[in-house]
């Protein structure tokens, strides 16, 4: 690998809510990311068609062609996913769907962070399945947990809190030795 790689990250954050503590991590992270990460937060999820299979076909819905080259162009995938009534959300479901039978996903290195305070272990153990079953390469070196106090919970309150900074930075770094570790000099 050349000196000086920049690593692409795809944040995907697995809530819908304006006030989102998950959305709020992932642009923490891209705040304090170091020169070798690029982070960038796909905004895109909300306007994702119902996945159906009749739709999978070319030509593509313009939204669902958005996603895959998003993730296509991404050296990793960083996820930060609620739990709701002990699972994953219905539609980040709905966006990994749409995913399945994208020749983009594959093999991608993904990395699981989780915001609750409250802990969300159903909903990581069943996206962690779901990723397994779409052939993710799953980073647990770089995963991370965040016990924040639920929904509400700002980008500038992280950032203002030394001991999540430092949260941040130390995943940050573990995600970074991840990346590195997976993408060849022949990526």
């Amino acid at each position: 690998m050349s000196a000086g790689k920049r690593f692409r990250v795809l944040c995907l954050s697995g809530s819908l809510r304006r006030v989102s503590s998950n959305t709020a991590l992932l642009r923490a992270a891209s705040a304090l990311a170091p020169d070798e990460l690029e982070l960038s937060l796909f905004e895109g999820m909300g306007g994702l068609p119902l996945f159906n299979p009749d739709l999978d076909v070319e030509p593509l819905p313009e939204s669902v062609t958005g996603l895959r080259q998003a993730v296509g162009r991404s050296d990793a995938l960083l996820i930060a996913c609620p739990e709701y009534a002990h699972g994953v959300p219905g539609a980040f479901k709905n966006l990994l769907d749409w995913l399945v039978a994208s020749l983009e996903f594959p093999g991608k290195p993904v990395v699981q962070w989780n915001a609750s305070g409250r802990g969300s272990h159903h909903a990581q153990a069943a996206l962690r399945e779901v990723l397994t079953t779409m052939s993710a390469c799953i980073l647990d070196s770089a995963a991370a947990d965040f016990p924040l106090p639920g929904a509400g919970y700002s980008t500038e309150a992280l950032l203002g809190q030394p001991e999540h900074v430092d949260r941040i930075r130390n995943a940050l770094d573990r995600l970074r030795r991840a990346v590195h570790g997976t993408v060849t000099s022949d990526d």
